[in-house]
């Protein structure tokens, strides 16, 4: 078997979507657990969409996500350049050769690429196809500018094996001659990606299956220079599921859509990479969940694809993230999260403390400013929420509660968690109610909620004696008040 050499080629047009990240992460997966070279190339000859910087952060995105390219713009390797813009005297020679076997010709007509069948199959008439030679040596002389077309056979069929949908069949008579160098020199796609391909000997493609329809053009060019034919894997898409349940494909409808985009919502990369590479393939023998990349490289085979979509479950993502939250200590967790919450200076004081309580309860970083955010601003008094059927609690019976409780507080001499529970739990056993009965009055009292990171012991600490007085002071007068 020749060395498995696999390619990720994206536009550089701003972000990285999620179906791009999982096709990288396959064909990383894919060329690591064979022992063979992941490649990256930027595919940037479509001037109108390319977006600056968009190379740096297509890297970047890599980098986090542990995807790290063998040979690439910036890492080196026998086949530079790696990016196609600076390729172009390559396309050039190989497309004339083209044209010197009969497989292209120049296409001298005056409509856009647009216009001539590069949109909508059928447009171009073939006009230039069969010029004669002295036609064409007309137009050269009077410097009439042209692009280069395939030249398709007109009958038969093209076939390709692909991993997933074994053969696939189409009649050459629905190939249009699709465009291979436009006037201005730039390549199209269809033809760049073959060359280069070849030339950096890329053993296998993946990629997504709306590229299906355009292999045959690329079979076919393959064919026409004599060279051996890559492998073809062609994934399925990742689709998206709306609030009334229809399926569709994955769009900025459904929710965060990329990579950055979870990022910036809190999620760990290495939380989306694992989830990613769960959509659309299953490792054999184990019903694992949670990889590392060495387990996923360990794991990989192309037989775990599927092909049919895969779903993309928000929710799902938000479990995965949490198991890799309860796998941090409090220190990486509280380092993790910081940039993700502001702080007053007492909760500054306590933050590790804190991150160890949080991070067992939330899914993506972004939750933690929205649950912790009562510990520097009360939420206004609700006297609903100190009636708890359940634990036969009142107002009056909080009353009850809170009086005292405020005193056995300001009676405690060190400020520790330790000395807290000692103290509360003592104040507990005193009264002969149930702890639940004690502690709901109190965790509403402090916190203005009924949900809170941590219990009352937990809270007190974080506000400090204090605020922790000072807000069951103010508790009680207005309930009181009622």
């Amino acid at each position: 078997m020749n060395r498995v050499r696999t390619r990720f080629a994206p536009s550089p047009t701003g972000f990285m979507h999620i179906g791009n990240l999982r096709t990288a992460l396959y064909a990383y997966l894919f060329a690591k657990s064979s022992g063979g070279d992941f490649i990256l190339r930027i595919e940037d000859t479509d001037r109108a969409r390319y977006v600056e910087g968009a190379v740096e952060f297509i890297e970047n995105t890599l980098e986090a996500a542990k995807i790290i390219p063998d040979e690439g713009p910036h890492h080196g390797g026998n086949f530079a350049p790696y990016v196609q813009s600076e390729r172009m005297d390559i396309y050039k020679k190989y497309a004339e050769q083209l044209i010197e076997s009969g497989h292209a010709y120049r296409c001298f007509c005056q409509q856009s690429e647009e216009q001539s069948g590069e949109k909508k199959f059928g447009g171009y008439d073939r006009h230039c196809r069969d010029l004669s030679d002295d036609e064409i040596k007309k137009n050269l002389d009077a410097g009439v500018p042209y692009v280069i077309r395939q030249k398709m056979p007109l009958v038969g069929e093209t076939t390709f094996f692909d991993v997933l949908h074994g053969n696939i069949t189409i009649a050459n008579s629905e190939l249009e001659d699709q465009v291979l160098l436009k006037r201005d020199g730039m390549p199209t796609y269809n033809f760049a990606n073959v060359i280069d391909d070849h030339l950096m000997e890329v053993s296998h493609i993946i990629r997504g299956t709306e590229f299906i329809t355009s292999t045959p053009k690329h079979v076919l060019l393959y064919q026409f220079f004599g060279w051996e034919l890559p492998t073809f894997i062609h994934l399925a898409p990742v689709m998206g599921k709306a609030a009334d349940g229809s399926i569709s494909k994955l769009s900025k409808r459904h929710g965060a859509t990329s990579f950055d985009d979870l990022i910036k919502m809190g999620y760990l990369p290495e939380a989306i990479t694992n989830y990613v590479a769960l959509l659309g393939w299953s490792p054999k023998n184990t019903n694992q969940e949670i990889f590392s990349m060495e387990e996923l490289i360990a794991a990989f085979s192309l037989e775990g694809l599927s092909k049919s979509p895969a779903v993309f479950d928000y929710d799902k993502l938000d479990w995965m993230s949490g198991e890799y939250f309860k796998r941090m200590s409090d220190q990486q967790f509280a380092d993790s999260a910081r940039s993700f919450v502001e702080l007053d200076e007492n909760l500054s004081s306590k933050w590790i403390f804190l991150a160890g309580l949080l991070k067992t309860r939330v899914s993506k970083l972004s939750d933690i400013q929205p649950s912790i955010k009562f510990l520097i601003e009360k939420p206004p008094f609700d006297a609903e929420l100190f009636v708890n059927k359940k634990n036969k609690i009142t107002v009056e019976k909080s009353i009850e509660i809170i009086e005292p409780t405020i005193g056995v507080i300001e009676r405690i001499d060190d400020w520790t968690i330790e000395k807290i529970s000692a103290a509360i739990s003592e104040f507990t056993t005193s009264t002969g109610l149930k702890v639940g009965t004690v502690m709901w009055p109190l965790r509403v009292g402090l916190s203005g909620q009924k949900v809170t990171p941590g219990g009352v012991n937990e809270i007190l600490y974080l506000l400090g004696k204090k605020n922790s007085v000072a807000r069951l002071n103010e508790t009680l007068d207005n309930l009181r008040a009622l």
